[in-house]
């Protein structure tokens, strides 16, 4: 059947088909040397990476303020009905395999990279927020995470005041939303889950923190997406999609 046998709805839906095929393949191809072609694309991940080193070299200072702080101890009835373990392990796992693997993806995928990056601002900015606002005491128990990595931006001592809501919560079901791939998915999708109870496990966070990370962590990476619209939708000039 050709073009003139259609009627007008479905020639447009036709083309608009076309054209989203064409525009999923080229995104597929789309490497850095191309996307450092796109003006806004450049100055956003510039300054992304100038807001993120900034938001690590003040975390030190930040985490220091907050544990001279002398908060609010709640009763939380799931923490009391589980024996604290340590799983700083299986903690340091699932966020470092999800991390490793995140990178792996947004090396062939810059559009990911920039999403990424500006959700992960925006959620780490939100969380601060959110911990210099409301001011809790540690759990009964808390077992403190022994994590080599992330400690040395947290200071020289261990954190147990950045409670509402969870980092690691965040990090990790943030890497979920971000990528792509099925599998990749589903692995870290169940990582998350089961970093949030190996969290709850060590008495690190009471509950609601754990459950409030995903909601907050989601509204970061639609600001995200918002924020980078126009740079995953638009073709550099010239460029042929495969």
């Amino acid at each position: 059947m050709s073009d003139s046998d259609l009627t007008y709805q479905e020639v447009s839906s036709k083309n608009v088909a076309k054209k989203t095929l064409r525009f999923r393949r080229y995104a597929l191809s789309l490497k850095w040397s191309d996307a450092w072609k796109i003006p806004s694309f450049k100055w956003k991940f510039l300054v992304g990476m100038a807001v993120f080193a900034s938001i690590l070299t003040s975390l030190p200072f930040f985490f220091d303020a907050i544990e001279n702080r002398n908060g609010y101890m709640f009763s939380d009835f799931i923490l009391e009905l589980i024996p604290a373990r340590n799983f700083s392990i299986a903690v340091f796992f699932l966020i470092w395999s999800s991390c490793l693997l995140l990178v792996v993806r947004i090396y062939r995928d810059p559009m990911m990279m920039l999403v990424t990056l500006w959700a992960y601002n925006s959620a780490t900015l939100l969380r601060m927020a959110c911990i210099g606002l409301i001011s809790l005491n540690p759990p009964a128990g808390l077992i403190p995470l022994e994590d080599p990595i992330t400690n040395k931006f947290y200071g020289e001592h261990y954190i147990t005041h950045d409670l509402f809501f969870s980092g690691h919560t965040t990090t990790v079901f943030l890497i979920f939303l971000c990528l792509k791939k099925k599998w990749d998915r589903i692995y870290v999708l169940w990582a998350s889950i089961l970093l949030g109870l190996f969290l709850l496990g060590q008495h690190v966070h009471y509950t609601i923190d754990v459950l409030a990370a995903p909601v907050f962590t989601y509204a970061a990476y639609r600001l995200a997406l918002l924020f980078t619209k126009n740079e995953n939708s638009l073709l550099v000039p010239g460029s042929t999609p495969v």
